[in-house]
């Protein structure tokens, strides 16, 4: 077999389909977030960053930089190996504090990252569970998908958000065989929120444990920012919350926090835990810092709250398309590939605007998006040039407007 000619035709295939993805150069400034710098090694241009996941800026936030800086020189830059051999610090004993606190939880489990929180739960849950099957929504994030790919459970997809649906494959399967309901509080896509409470109530029913993943959630709903679990008030009746660091509270690092004995049985047999080196201990100070300051200041997510209400008006009144969710996640449909990213090109070449084209196979094709994610650190003139260049972008490429 040619194997580099295997290679070469397979990304030639994605560059022309338009669904090659390409790795800008975004210097963020601590300090200046969203604004950022575009290095393309030859100069650097001043930009907008609309894009990020770190949802209330807290990645560059002074409070928390204080906090890791402070850590790094107590303790080092690396935990020195797995949470097992000489890589528990106390300040991952009293992150996991923080978090099962937030979350109104006995105890928390840090991972290094969100995607693996999930896969490494979810595999050794269907793995353990004997003839355990999980009912999983059908627009899951990858890392849950792969989770449960890798228990090798078997698995039923129910339609997005559809109680009935759920419920009809509930009924399909004896009422002891151990059962994993598997879904999102918000669909980092879409925008749109999960009814959580109609869930719980169909486990409850026919004998499921619950898992939902809070990872686009966490620290911009309800009083504490524990998500919308918290927000709905169903918060203590989800058995297994999956978590990140990497969004709201703008790090690295992701989480599950359960009840202690479930907590304790993935611990002892996750080997997406087990065998892999902790997240540095002044990663996890910074997070320590970051869940306090979060959930002790409501503002962060009053505000977040305001750009996005204002955001989405401004964008009706400019008749541009996008999906009308209450949440904060506002995706502009495109609908192909090669335009998203011709659309993409221009707003960041033009108008100094970064929004990054979501293509296959983060959506179905025909589905292509940008995505705006406000942050409570976007000005109302940052706002008025987006929707400007939005408005001559759409115009300069005939983009289909909102009807």
């Amino acid at each position: 077999m040619d194997y580099k000619k295997f290679f070469s035709d397979s990304i030639n295939s994605l560059k022309k389909s338009g669904e090659y993805r390409i790795f800008r150069n975004i210097e963020r400034i601590a300090g200046s977030f969203p604004n950022a710098k575009f290095n393309d090694l030859i100069k650097k241009e001043n930009i907008v960053v609309w894009c990020s996941n770190d949802y209330l800026g807290m990645g560059q936030h002074p409070f928390v930089i204080e906090a890791i800086e402070r850590g790094m020189r107590e303790v080092g830059a690396g935990s020195g190996g797995t949470r097992n051999i000489s890589g528990t610090n106390s300040y991952h004993i009293l992150l996991e504090e923080e978090i099962s606190n937030i979350h109104n939880k006995d105890a928390a489990l840090l991972f290094t990252s969100g995607y693996i929180a999930n896969q490494s739960a979810l595999s050794v849950l269907g793995t353990k569970l004997e003839n355990c099957i999980f009912f999983s929504d059908e627009k899951n994030h990858a890392s849950i998908i792969n989770g449960v790919q890798n228990s090798k459970s078997e698995k039923k997809i129910f339609k997005h958000n559809n109680i009935e649906h759920l419920e009809k494959l509930l009924k399909s399967v004896e009422i002891t065989r151990p059962k994993i309901i598997v879904f999102e509080s918000v669909y980092s896509m879409d925008g749109d929120f999960t009814p959580i409470k109609k869930i719980v109530d169909l486990a409850k029913k026919y004998n499921a444990l619950t898992y939902l993943d809070e990872v686009h959630a966490v620290g911009l709903y309800g009083k504490s920012g524990g998500g919308v679990a918290e927000e709905q008030n169903i918060m203590n009746e989800i058995d297994i919350i999956n978590g990140t660091l990497a969004k709201a509270f703008g790090l690295i690092g992701g989480y599950i926090t359960a009840s202690k004995i479930l907590i304790d049985f993935i611990r002892s047999f996750s080997p997406g835990f087990i065998f892999t080196t902790s997240l540095p201990p002044a990663i996890a100070a910074g997070a320590i810092a970051s869940i306090r300051y979060v959930r002790n200041n409501s503002e962060l997510r009053k505000k977040l709250n305001e750009k996005c209400l204002l955001i989405k008006e401004k964008l009706l009144q400019s008749n541009i398309p996008f999906i009308k969710t209450k949440s904060h996640i506002i995706p502009i449909i495109i609908g192909d590939s090669v335009l998203c990213k011709k659309a993409s090109d221009e707003l960041f070449d033009k108008h100094k605007v970064y929004l990054q084209p979501i293509n296959f196979p983060t959506v179905p094709r025909g589905e292509e998006r940008l995505r705006i994610t406000p942050t409570p650190l976007h000005t109302d003139k940052m706002i008025d040039e987006l929707i400007y260049a939005l408005k001559q972008t759409w115009k300069k490429l005939k983009l289909q407007q909102a009807a």
